[in-house]
């Protein structure tokens, strides 16, 4: 694949590269450059991280050597499971089996566990380095990478060190790419400029969108609204997860929030351009006779286009969405039905 092939390959379907230009420089001159994202193994896997895993994928595909960062401690810090580091720590193996699930190429992905960087003193010195370059404010300012609005910084000392702790995490890796979402680009312009003060390597960040709940809230424009109206795990009647029964899609899909005409803060809309129709293919969104017949749609600006004028109405956009998701998930369902230790797992976080 030359580099032209890959840079698009890579930039499709994001809603930023910082930047693209480092981006093209880099795979020019490194056919093989180190990537990574970092998780919290907080719960249970919904459909809004399917976004990221696509573009893990992409990454993998554009022969980026990609390495998946189990952020155990980061999820301890940030309270998840109450702290409980055993539960965390099974969790992080339930999304390994979440990956093999939807697809990733597990054997050729690199799996590290906090743990591994917390046990050795060079990290400890780079988060205090990291620190001493950053202002009071400045890492206040951070803690919404944590899915936390900035006033929460002040629960405890620990939620302060969180962002230290991920950018320090991207230079100990020694990384070339950063991928996350949206919500995780303060933490990659804080490892950039960190990078030119201290003349490390500085790393080029990929951000894919955010899939807002489906109770909706309007655009997720500013830090806070992206903590409010993201989809989220802790809000299980808001999100979908990816071994939910067919049944359960469907009632969550028919409840979900979607007005006529509207593109902006639609969670339907967002699942159907983001996740069901990724891959830029042809889909069938079926229709009563009476109500103009099966429409065919070529690509995303398409569906966008019909919605926003009423051609296509929210029932039949709602049913197409909960279709194509239910048999896009068959694979995980059948995989978490038929795998003992995946089984347990869920049965353990549930």
């Amino acid at each position: 694949m030359d580099v032209t092939s890959k840079v698009e390959l890579i930039v499709r379907n994001t809603e930023e590269v910082i930047t693209v230009d480092d981006l093209k420089q880099l795979l020019e001159s490194n056919p093989s450059p180190r990537g990574y994202i970092g998780v919290e193994p907080s719960g249970l896997f919904h459909i809004g991280w399917i976004i990221w895993v696509n573009k893990l994928k992409d990454l993998m595909n554009a022969e980026v050597d990609m390495t998946f960062l189990e952020a155990t401690w980061h999820a301890w810090i940030n309270d998840k499971f109450g702290g409980n580091i055993s539960l965390i720590n099974t969790c992080a193996e339930y999304i390994e089996h979440c990956l093999r699930a939807l697809g990733v190429e597990v054997s050729k992905l690199k799996f590290v566990k906090a743990e591994e960087l917390v046990d050795e003193k060079e990290y400890w010195e780079g988060v205090l380095k990291i620190a001493k370059s950053l202002s009071l404010s400045r890492v206040k300012r951070a803690v919404t990478i944590m899915g936390r609005k900035e006033e929460e910084s002040i629960m405890d000392f620990s939620k302060l060190i969180y962002p230290c702790m991920q950018v320090e995490d991207i230079f100990f890796l020694d990384l070339d790419i950063c991928l996350g979402g949206m919500d995780q680009r303060k933490a990659h312009v804080l490892a950039r400029e960190v990078a030119e003060r201290y003349g490390y390597k500085k790393p080029i960040a990929i951000h894919t969108p955010l899939l807002s709940g489906l109770q909706g809230g309007g655009r997720m424009d500013s830090d806070d609204k992206i903590v409010e109206c993201k989809m989220s795990k802790s809000k299980p009647e808001t999100c979908i997860f990816i071994h939910d029964s067919p049944e359960v899609i469907k009632e969550k899909i028919s409840r979900a929030y979607c007005p006529p005409k509207e593109i902006d803060g639609n969670p339907v809309i967002d699942i159907a351009r983001w996740i069901i129709l990724y891959d830029g293919r042809e889909a069938i969104i079926n229709r009563p006779m009476k109500y103009g017949g099966d429409l065919t749609i070529e690509s995303t600006s398409e569906l966008l286009s019909l919605y926003s004028k009423g051609e296509l109405h929210p029932l039949d956009l709602k049913n197409f969405v909960a279709e194509e998701l239910i048999k896009m998930l068959a694979p995980v369902r059948e995989y978490f039905e038929t795998k003992k230790e995946a089984k347990l797992l869920l049965q353990q976080l549930k």
